[in-house]
């Protein structure tokens, strides 16, 4: 997949909703299904209800953030050596699907954890990747020690947008080989899975939203030139295809039954995080299952052996290009604005070929501007007027 197919559609999960139904003749919202007649077999649904409008203003911003996705062209680095006296698992480099992949990921890492034969092992760094591994290990009978710079919600995890998108810049398409398409699908069903059993949980961690793919041109005709940013990505491989057992299929709409002010839309359904209770729920686990945190700045992985546990798992994502000199890292500059909430819009957008996306979360409408030199960009400058003219552009496509 080209870096133009990824912009196309804002995340390359979206991108690939090659599939659909036939076109609808009803309004896209979803409904509540009404119970029908007494001793109805199946009963009838109410009439589809109207989307909630955006309220995309300027000034209803309320938070701008910038981040770093790790992206390695090999794919995570999963793999230990043996140094500085200490068995080194090293866990890192998930590109933009770092939360989405993180408990299937843990699972791999872990049988490498248990081969240093600690009951006792230390976790480098507090963001999704650490935290979700250190809850593994706890759940795997360890006890587990945190070492970190920062914790959320100062960590960059906590700047993601929080959609599920496990095939997001996760590896270049040369390195997709069989062995590791195989392994990445294990992944990615694992922590589906382990998602699943997180639903309807108190402050909402996980939801499944219904979206809005919009296109100003039909979807099979491929975008002008002018839409393409002037970076250079590698391909990335369709990865998603292979999990359609368990995504719900994207519907062609019809015009007129939308609200949007495009020629083209499609309605599509995908689970997603709120990223702030999420994290909250994961730290609040891992401390009531008697994990510790300890504050510690790392420079050099030589200080791995001042610490007093013989099995050390490296979680420091994109840090680990400084600190172990990986330049195997290629940052990804990934800037994203927050509305004030609005409970009532329940639906995602993506603006194919503006690179445009809105997430409604429970912290805020979360609107992402993608740049046309992200890709290679490691500078951390809050560009107020992309994110401006990302909330314009919302805007323009409410009547």
């Amino acid at each position: 997949m080209k870096r133009r197919l990824l912009l196309a559609a804002g995340t390359a999960t979206l991108a690939s909703f090659s599939k659909c139904s036939h076109a609808q003749t009803s309004a896209p919202a979803p409904t509540s299904p009404d119970p029908g007649p007494a001793g109805s077999a199946l009963g009838n649904f109410a009439p589809p209800r109207a989307l909630a409008p955006l309220r995309a203003k300027v000034d209803r911003i309320i938070d701008i953030n910038v981040c770093r996705r790790p992206f390695r062209a090999q794919g995570p680095r999963i793999e230990s050596e043996r140094r500085y006296g200490k068995t080194i698992v090293h866990h890192y480099g998930h590109g933009g699907a770092g939360w989405s992949l993180s408990w299937g990921s843990a699972q791999l890492a872990l049988p490498l954890i248990r081969a240093g034969g600690a009951r006792q092992i230390a976790v480098i760094g507090c963001g999704a990747i650490g935290l979700t591994t250190a809850r593994v290990a706890q759940m795997n009978g360890m006890k587990v020690r945190i070492y970190c710079k920062e914790r959320p919600p100062e960590v960059a995890s906590s700047m993601a947008t929080g959609m599920w998108s496990p095939d997001s810049r996760i590896c270049s398409s040369e390195h997709a080989t069989p062995a590791w398409t195989q392994a990445w699908e294990a992944m990615a069903r694992s922590s589906f899975k382990t998602y699943q059993s997180l639903l309807g949980l108190a402050d909402q961690p996980v939801e499944w939203r219904d979206g809005y793919l919009l296109s100003d041109i039909p979807f099979d005709q491929p975008l002008p030139d002018s839409a393409h940013g002037g970076d250079e990505e590698p391909d990335y491989p369709d990865l998603i295809a292979q999990l359609d057992d368990i995504r719900p299929k994207s519907v062609l709409l019809k015009p007129g039954v939308h609200p949007f002010r495009v020629a083209h839309a499609k309605r599509f359904t995908q689970m997603s995080f709120n990223i702030s209770s999420y994290q909250r729920l994961l730290m609040d686990d891992f401390l009531r299952a008697g994990g510790e945190i300890v504050h510690e700045v790392f420079e050099h992985p030589r200080q791995f052996s001042n610490l007093r546990e013989r099995t050390i798992v490296n979680c420091t994502g994109y840090g680990a290009r400084a600190l172990l000199g990986d330049n195997s890292i290629i940052p990804v500059r990934g800037q994203t604005a927050r509305l004030v909430p609005q409970i009532e819009v329940d639906y995602a957008l993506i603006y194919r070929g503006h690179n445009l996306f809105m997430l409604p979360r429970r912290d805020g409408v979360l609107v992402q501007a993608q740049g046309e030199h992200d890709f290679g960009n490691e500078d951390m400058r809050i560009d107020r007027a992309l994110s401006v003219a990302a909330v314009e552009r919302l805007a323009s496509l409410f009547a």
